[in-house]
């Protein structure tokens, strides 16, 4: 499945992930839905990672294709997703590991669509 314009960045996500890409090729991320990395989106080289066939294309950052599970986005579907940055170390599998910053996902509540 895939949707358009549910996903954006700041600018301090694109510079992470430019850096990231420069050093690792072109990349996904894929919206973690685990206990443990909560709200991180973790991003993986794009060969690397298997989309599922219930796995939602939420749009893109630049390049990078932006994916979260169904279920997760049953539950995320009335919000738009902002990736940030925040210091800390990212998710284990993540490229955003060991440089002291990760990604970090906020949410906006979309508003309802206008009716004539």
């Amino acid at each position: 499945m895939s949707i358009n314009d549910k996903v954006s960045a700041t600018p301090e996500a694109r510079e992470l992930l430019a850096e990231i890409i420069a050093d690792h090729g072109p990349v996904l991320f894929h919206q973690s839905g685990g206990c443990c990395d909560g709200s991180s989106p973790m991003c993986y080289p794009r060969g690397d990672f298997i989309v599922g066939d219930q796995d939602v294309l939420l749009g893109h950052i630049g390049e990078t294709p932006v994916f979260i599970s169904a279920s997760q986005f049953e539950a995320w579907k009335h919000t738009d997703l902002i990736i940030d940055v925040v210091p800390g170390r990212g998710g284990m599998f993540s490229l955003d590991n060991g440089r002291e910053k990760r990604f970090l996902t906020r949410s906006r509540v979309c508003a309802a669509p206008v009716r004539e």
